[in-house]
């Protein structure tokens, strides 16, 4: 396999104040953990460019795109009140946007076979108007509506297993049918949507599929739902590429959740997305980090995916049964059963 990874410097200079958990010290640890994986030689590093507004404006109107630009006149300021910009948080965000472009392209273009960017500031709650959630632009669903656009597809599958609800995302495209967006997230939390009756709209019914899970949930009951049925919709919806939000905040000691998952239960999820990669879209599939607050759970859990993207796998522990699973599937066939076969 030929994975690719893209991480820069220019991530490191959005600046988010002192104690703030989305700081650049995530990426630092990110790094570290690369500066010593065995299989670093395997991974092709890719460059970085910066989104147009054209390519921005797919997803977010100018007057958004302008609001985001004003901020590098300030030295720091707050968006709202969980999301701080800094002099130089504009340009990163587009290199950010233009980072999951350029990943598309080497995909696409038979350059890499699947890969995982380290970009910040995150992005699934960044909504087409609005900043939000440590986000300022949408990077995965500008990711899809680009691939949309420029390779013609007509399918593409959104997977987010970000504890927190990616409803950037699923605001973008949930009137639409040429995104299947799936999430799985803490449910009460932040943002507050992504209930099981979020399911689309118009045109879009039945194309936006959401597991909100208590908190407490582990790796058996996500090993479960992704193997009995996001893998299943997923074969049935036949995608031509897959985008992953990939946010490792339902870690089991992460400081913003209450999820009990593992780095195992990440790599878990990982194979399951790769097997489904390969077996639906020739193995196109880009990660996109999200959140993941708790440093050595994000760097030990990264690495561990990064393992299954390479096919350096190594042994998954056999998932324990899970009591949850079943009300799960149960609250799914209620809500989106009669669409899709599980």
């Amino acid at each position: 396999m030929k994975t690719g990874i893209l991480w820069d410097d220019l991530f490191l200079k959005h600046d988010t104040g002192p104690a703030h958990p989305e700081s650049k010290d995530r990426l630092l640890s990110i790094r570290r953990g690369l500066d010593s994986y065995p299989h670093l030689k395997d991974l092709k590093r890719l460059g970085l460019r910066a989104a147009t507004e054209a390519e921005l404006r797919l997803v977010h109107p100018a007057g958004h795109i302008r609001a985001i630009q004003r901020t590098s006149a300030k030295p720091f300021s707050y968006l709202d009140p969980d999301t701080a910009v800094c002099d130089a948080s504009y340009e990163v965000a587009v290199h950010a946007v233009g980072g999951v472009l350029q990943m598309i392209e080497s995909l696409m273009s038979g350059e890499i076979d699947n890969g995982f960017a380290f970009v910040r500031p995150p992005g699934h709650h960044a909504e087409p108007e609005r900043a939000m959630g440590f986000c300022l632009f949408s990077n995965v669903a500008l990711g899809a509506a680009y691939a949309l656009k420029r390779f013609g597809l007509e399918r593409v599958l959104v997977v987010d297993f970000d504890v927190h609800h990616g409803n950037g995302t699923q605001e973008t495209f949930y009137h639409r049918r040429d995104v299947l967006f799936i999430s799985t997230h803490q449910f009460p939390l932040f943002p507050g949507t992504g209930a099981f009756p979020e399911t689309g709209s118009s045109s879009g019914k039945g194309f936006t599929l959401n597991f909100p899970l208590p908190a407490g949930t582990g790796d058996s009951t996500y090993d479960q739902i992704f193997d009995k049925i996001i893998l299943p919709v997923a074969k049935a919806y036949r995608p031509q590429l897959m985008l992953v939000s990939a946010g490792f905040d339902a870690y089991m000691e992460d400081p913003l959740a209450g999820m009990r998952v593992t780095p195992a239960g990440f790599s878990s999820m990982a194979r399951q997305l790769k097997f489904l990669a390969d077996t639906v879209c020739q193995g196109r599939m880009v990660l996109v980090l999200e959140g993941g607050y708790h440093l050595e759970g994000l760097q030990e859990s990264v690495l561990r995916v990064l393992d299954q993207l390479g096919g350096h796998p190594g042994p998954v522990p056999a998932p324990g049964r899970s009591d949850l699973f079943e009300a799960v599937l149960a609250r799914a066939r209620t809500h989106f059963g009669d669409q899709w076969k599980f």
